[in-house]
C-alpha cells in the first residue's frame, strides 16, 4: 500500500485509541492486517475494474486532518414528509444536536457506538463479529480507524412504529474530508424495523467515506433496509455491509446509486438459519464519469431458505458500472432456492458495464439460477410508442422508467417509495 497512506493511518489509529481505549487492541490488530494485505490494485480480481487505491493516491493529501463542521441545519437533506427517527453523522462524527429519536425507548435503543461498546453488553457481544478484516482491506481499515458510529437495538417482539433515517453528511466546503464510520444493529427475535440510509456532501473539496456496518437479524425478525447514494459532491465511497440472518427471519434491501465519483458497495448476506427469506434489489442510474461497483455475496449456510436478487443498471455519458454477484450454497443447505438477475441498458457509446454472476453449489437438492443481460433500448417497443404519436425523447424516457421502476415495487413505506420514484423520474427526465 502507499507509504503516505500507511503513515497517515498509523497516526489516525493512535488518535482514535485515545477516545476509545477499550478497542485499542482490536484497532492495532486491524492496522497490522491492513498493512499485511495492502490496499487493492488492478491486479486483484475483486477490484479489477474499480481503481479505488489509485483514486485515493491521486486525489487526497494524507497529511491533512479532517476539519470540524459548524453545520446547524439538515433540512435540505431530509426526505420530504418522512416521519422518522433521525440519526446524523457529520464528517464521520455522531451529531446529537442534529439527531432526533421520536420512537419510545421501549421500542428502540439508538446510541453513539463508542458509548454502547463501553456499557452495553449486547453491543460488546456482536461488535466486529461479521466483517472480513482478514481479507478485505477496507473492512480492516475501518476497524482500525473508525471515528464514530451508531448502535441500534430493537428488543424482542417489537415493531418499531417509525423508520430510522441515517444521514451520513460530509462538509467539504473548506478542506478535503476523510470519514470512517461504523454501524451495528441488532434486531431481536420477532421484531421489525425499517432503516433508510442516505449520503450527502457539501462543498467542492474531495471526500473519502469508508463505511462498515453489521446487521444481526434474529429468529422471526424482519429488516427493511434502503441505501440512497445521490451525492453530487466529489465523493469516493466504499461501504462494507454484512447482514447475518437466523431462523425464519426476513430481509428486504434496496440500493439506489445515482451520483458520486467512485462508489463501491460490498453487500454480504449470511443466511445462517432455516426458512429464511431474503430479497435484494439494486438500481444504478449513472451518467457523467461516475463509476459504481456493486459486489454482492449471498451465503446459504442452512437448508430450506429462499433468496432473490435483482440488480438493474442504466449507463449514460462516460459512466462505468460493475456488478459481481456470488451465491454460495453450503453442503448442509439442502432445499435452497436462490435466484439472481442483473440487467443493464447502455444508452451512450462511451458507457461500459462489466457484469459477472456466479454460483458455487455444494448441495444437490437445490433450485438455483442466475443470469445477466446488457444491451440497448428495445427498438420495436420504441417504434411502437413513436407510431402512437409519442416524441422520441418521451418514448425513451417511458421505456427507461418502466425498466427502472420495477425494483421499487417491494418497498413498503409509501413516503420513501414516492421519494425514490421522483428521483428516478428526474434522472430519466420523465415528462409524460
Amino acid at each position: 500500500m502507499s507509504t503516505s497512506i500507511a503513515r497517515d493511518l498509523t497516526s489516525e489509529i493512535i488518535e482514535a485509541q485515545k477516545s476509545l481505549t477499550a478497542e485499542a487492541e482490536l484497532r492495532t490488530e486491524a492496522l497490522a492486517q491492513l498493512k499485511k494485505i495492502g490496499l487493492p490494485d488492478s491486479k486483484q480480481e475483486e477490484y479489477r475494474f474499480t481503481p479505488v487505491t489509485r483514486h485515493l493516491e491521486k486525489n487526497f493529501n494524507w497529511n491533512k486532518s479532517t476539519p470540524e463542521s459548524n453545520l446547524s441545519s439538515i433540512a435540505d437533506y431530509l426526505l420530504p414528509g418522512l416521519d422518522a427517527n433521525v440519526v446524523v453523522l457529520v464528517n464521520g462524527r455522531f451529531n446529537p444536536l442534529l439527531s432526533k429519536v421520536v420512537s419510545l425507548e421501549s421500542e428502540i435503543t439508538i446510541l453513539r457506538l463508542s458509548d454502547a461498546l463501553l456499557k452495553n453488553p449486547i453491543a460488546k457481544a456482536h461488535f466486529n463479529n461479521y466483517l472480513q478484516n482478514e481479507t478485505d482491506a477496507f473492512a480492516a481499515w475501518n476497524t482500525a480507524a473508525w471515528q464514530e458510529g451508531v448502535f441500534i437495538h430493537v428488543p424482542e417482539s417489537t415493531s418499531v412504529n417509525k423508520p430510522v433515517f441515517i444521514l451520513q453528511l460530509h462538509d467539504a466546503s473548506a478542506e478535503q474530508v476523510v470519514s470512517q464510520t461504523r454501524l451495528l444493529a441488532v434486531i431481536e427475535k420477532g421484531s421489525t424495523v425499517s432503516v433508510i440510509e442516505k449520503s450527502d456532501s457539501i462543498g467542492n473539496e474531495v471526500v473519502f467515506h469508508n463505511f462498515a456496518e453489521e446487521w444481526v437479524v434474529k429468529d422471526d425478525a424482519h429488516l427493511e433496509y434502503c441505501k440512497i447514494q445521490n451525492d453530487a459532491g466529489k465523493i469516493c465511497q466504499v461501504s462494507n455491509s454484512v447482514i447475518h440472518q437466523t431462523t425464519s427471519s426476513k430481509l428486504n434491501t434496496f440500493t439506489l446509486t445515482l451520483n458520486g465519483q467512485l462508489i463501491r458497495n460490498n453487500l454480504r448476506i449470511l443466511i445462517d438459519g432455516e426458512n429464511c427469506e431474503s430479497h435484494f434489489y439494486g438500481l444504478y442510474l449513472l451518467n457523467g464519469n461516475t463509476l459504481a461497483d456493486n459486489h454482492t455475496v449471498v451465503d446459504h449456510k442452512k437448508p430450506n431458505s429462499f433468496s432473490n436478487e435483482m440488480y438493474k443498471g442504466i449507463m449514460d455519458g462516460n459512466s462505468k458500472g460493475v456488478f459481481n454477484g456470488k451465491i454460495y450454497v453450503r453442503p448442509h443447505a439442502q432445499k435452497t432456492n436462490a435466484f439472481q438477475s442483473n440487467r443493464n441498458i447502455i444508452i451512450s457509446d462511451h458507457a461500459t458495464i462489466n457484469t459477472k454472476p456466479q454460483l458455487e453449489i455444494w448441495a444437490d437438492d437445490v433450485k438455483c439460477s442466475h443470469g445477466c443481460t446488457s444491451g440497448q433500448l428495445d427498438e420495436e417497443a420504441l417504434f411502437y410508442l413513436r407510431s402512437r404519436g409519442i416524441a422520441e425523447a418521451n418514448a425513451k424516457a417511458m421505456l427507461l422508467y418502466a425498466f427502472a421502476a420495477e425494483v421499487l415495487e417491494p418497498i413498503q413505506n409509501e413516503t420513501l417509495k414516492l421519494y425514490l420514484d421522483q428521483l428516478i423520474a428526474d434522472r430519466l427526465q420523465k415528462n409524460f
